[in-house]
């Protein structure tokens, strides 16, 4: 078991029934969930010890959520407390032409006015094996760059494997300022992960297949793993899913999962715990991806933030011919 540390904000999200738009909703689904949540939730699932940080109110929504993470086995020991509010979002399924919609409501959260004091990251990476974070926290401004800067240091202090998940979000800044902070926070890191059109709309990086543009990552910032993801939009409820790993003057290459996506929102976090796990038990490069593109592909069949699988299920996922033939 490896002690696994996360930091970023988790939310509550709310969401109208079935494919209904945000301007119809007379009633919502609730789900908590954040990247750096969504990823530890996952590994916790795998048998990984898996400490998520953040800083929530000391109100029922600050409670209810750290019971939901507790229910997946997260380790909540870190969240520090606030008097302030939640951070919420409100998401609408795409279908056909109609992409799905996302709706922020998380400024002023008690997460987004976080100071650097509100977390003890030397005693947090006591004994941990791997920090992982997004590029969504520092987005949120104020001293989060910072403080994910001090993070990063106190990771590599700790002698941590470090990852990101780059996550641009063009609603929470934009590329001029990705292009100013992230940098100094994913150079020399042992795995930056970052979607192919997202590694073109914020560092001008052309390519026309995903083994070109990491080799361009590489090239830019030296991560120990260059690892992209691909995404082809067939409609508003189909994606075509790929990713490869960068690493040795190699390609580690998964199959292409044609999906159709009962919910987008958290593909990308359970591939990065895929990732994770696949690495910190020892399997090779090539298996490592093979299992964080099924547990990527699962994770869009599943609704709210969090991937509900075992091993065994993103297991079957990978030496199935991607049907989803009835088990019986």
């Amino acid at each position: 078991m490896s002690k696994i540390v996360t930091f970023g904000e988790i939310m509550m999200r709310l969401q109208p029934p079935s494919y209904k738009r945000l301007i119809q909703a007379e009633s919502f689904s609730v789900y908590f969930g954040g990247s750096e949540a969504n990823t530890a939730a996952a590994l916790a699932q795998w048998g990984e010890k898996a400490v998520f940080v953040t800083k929530l109110p000391v109100n029922d929504l600050g409670e209810a959520c750290i019971r939901n993470l507790k229910s997946f086995d997260v380790d909540t020991s870190y969240i520090d407390r606030g008097n302030g509010r939640m951070g919420v979002y409100y998401t609408e399924k795409g279908g056909s032409q109609r992409p799905p919609q996302v709706l922020y409501d998380r400024q002023y959260s008690d997460f987004s006015l976080a100071q650097p004091e509100d977390f003890d990251f030397e005693k947090i990476f006591q004994g941990a094996d791997w920090f992982h974070f997004s590029g969504i926290t520092p987005a949120l401004g104020g001293n989060l760059p910072a403080i994910t800067k001090a993070a990063v240091a106190a990771a590599r202090r700790a002698g941590c494997k470090i990852s990101c998940d780059f996550n641009y979000r063009s609603k929470l800044w934009s590329t001029e300022e990705a292009r100013r902070v992230m940098p100094e926070l994913i150079t020399d890191i042992d795995a930056l992960i970052i979607n192919h059109n997202q590694a073109n709309e914020v560092f001008d990086i052309e390519a026309d297949t995903l083994e070109e543009a990491a080799k361009k990552i590489h090239a830019l910032f030296h991560p120990g793993l260059s690892v992209i993801t691909g995404r082809k939009t067939v409609s508003g409820e189909v994606n075509e899913f790929s990713s490869l790993i960068y690493y040795d003057k190699k390609f580690f290459k998964s199959r292409t999962y044609s999906i159709f996506m009962i919910d987008k929102i958290g593909g990308g976090d359970a591939f990065s715990a895929g990732l994770i796990y696949g690495i910190v038990n020892d399997k090779n490069l090539q298996e490592a991806v093979d299992f964080a593109a099924a547990a990527a592909a699962y994770k869009h069949t599943i609704e709210g933030d969090f991937i509900t699988a075992a091993v065994s299920d993103i297991r079957w996922v990978m030496r199935s011919d991607g049907k989803g033939r009835m088990v019986r």
